[in-house]
């Protein structure tokens, strides 16, 4: 009989405890130091803090405290001044921090004398937000994508580490004499050789996405898409509108890649509604540009419902970053549905502000289901194409135009005559076009 210390029921859960408990120490306890400069109130910089904790907190750190630095502007040597940085490394050895995270993003000086000020890891918000991504793309375009990002924020920031980084290759045998090149330009190189062998792969992938693009224009399907801030329910609107299985989670940027569904209109007509990666107050210029691709594909639609957190501490600060992302990627004047979510959550006086603020948003809960009726009228009508009603003489001979007309428009009158067919359709704007030339 074997011993009940060794059965290997017991020897499973001393597997599953130690696990367990090697994940709970690698949850590092994480110091938040934000700064007020240039113009930035303590108020904003405190705002600022606390959506930094959630950052952190999904990145797989537990914040335990914060603060906040206030300056003209930020020092060149170490971002919030060698005495404050001096007093919190001394916060720090009290409350036994892991890791210092800044709100804001660091130089390699500034990183490099922080971490000797401290004593340990310090992080920016940029590198949080990186992690962050890194984590949660699953789709091979998604981690191309996040791989990019983190490798032009990482080229820069690459500096010497003594000897071992400062001397020469080169010689044979790897002798250290001769003409060559340093430690650090090695890695620089490779780093810049993988950033180019990325970014073939994004281009080809690209092409894809475009020809998928391609198809759903030709289907002759309206298209919607989701943007908003991260966490403002985008995924779980898609679920409750489509009946997608969409991963929802209370945290920041719990989905990456993009999902397309159908989605049924109150008038009959189908329509494809998608999901898109959330936004935050200063995302990564390297995220951007390496999402890119797939921001434009938000942009290359009928309509942006745009989400909003009712629920959220500055609803306006939000819709204001979203926008201005939008806009780096050429979605400005984009014709936009708001969508006020959350309205169960958020305290009644927010939502009847936001909803006076901007008349045509629609208020909904994608948890209880409220509003989503008037949610889905919205969308039939602004998805409703625009119609021209043509009067047309076709040729005998092009059965495909007749069939055409049939499958894009309606076709209200038709006669066959010895000239050709008379029709009398109502056709899209967008396709009209293609008919002019038969129009008497």
């Amino acid at each position: 009989m074997v011993p009940v210390a060794d059965h290997p029921t017991s020897r499973n859960r001393r597997r599953l405890t130690a696990t367990v408990t090697d994940l709970e120490v690698r949850r590092q306890r994480a110091l938040l130091v934000s700064l007020a400069a240039d113009g930035r109130s303590a108020e904003e910089a405190e705002r600022s803090l606390v959506e930094l904790a959630r950052l952190t907190d999904t990145a797989g750190s537990d914040p335990v405290s914060r603060a906040v630095q206030q300056r003209t502007r930020p020092d060149p040597a170490t971002y919030i001044g060698k005495g404050k940085a001096a007093e919190l490394a001394a916060l720090g050895r009290r409350l036994d921090v892991d890791v210092v995270v800044i709100d804001g993003e660091l130089t390699a000086v500034q990183q490099r004398n922080l971490q000797e000020a401290f004593g340990c890891d310090v992080v920016d918000r940029v590198a949080v937000i990186l992690d962050i991504f890194a984590q949660h793309a699953t789709s091979r375009e998604g981690m191309v994508q996040v791989e990019l990002a983190l490798l032009r924020h990482r080229l820069p920031r690459l500096r010497g580490r003594g000897a071992q980084m400062s001397q020469q290759a080169g010689g044979l045998g790897g002798a250290r004499r001769g003409p060559g090149e340093t430690k650090l330009e090695t890695d620089r190189r490779r780093v810049q050789s993988r950033i180019a062998a990325l970014e073939r792969q994004l281009a080809v992938l690209r092409k894809g996405r475009v020809t998928r693009q391609t198809a759903r224009r030709r289907s002759g399907l309206p298209t919607a898409t989701l943007v908003g801030y991260t966490n403002a329910g985008k995924s779980s609107l898609l679920n409750r509108l489509t009946g997608a299985e969409v991963l929802v989670e209370d945290r920041l940027f719990s989905t990456l890649d993009a999902t397309v569904r159908r989605l049924a209109l109150p008038s009959g007509r189908t329509a494809l509604l998608s999901d898109t990666v959330g936004f935050v107050r200063r995302l990564p210029h390297e995220l951007i540009e390496a999402f890119r691709s797939t921001l434009e594909e938000a942009v290359e639609t009928d309509l942006l419902v745009h989400v909003i957190d009712a629920a959220a501490p500055d609803p306006d600060g939000q819709i204001e970053a979203v926008r201005t992302t939008l806009a780096q990627v050429g979605g400005a004047g984009h014709e936009e549905l708001l969508v006020v979510n959350k309205i169960d959550a958020a305290p009644a006086p927010v939502v009847q502000r936001l909803l006076a603020l901007h008349p045509e948003a629609v208020g909904v809960s994608a948890t209880t289901g409220a509003g989503l009726e008037e949610l889905l009228a919205a969308l039939d009508r602004c998805l409703a194409p625009v119609m021209l009603e043509l009067e047309l003489l076709l040729p005998h001979g092009r059965g495909d135009l007749v069939a055409s007309i049939h499958r894009c428009g309606e076709v209200l009158t038709e006669s066959h005559e010895p000239e050709g067919v008379r029709l009398e359709a109502r056709l899209p704007a967008a396709e009209a076009a293609a008919f002019l030339p038969y129009t008497f």
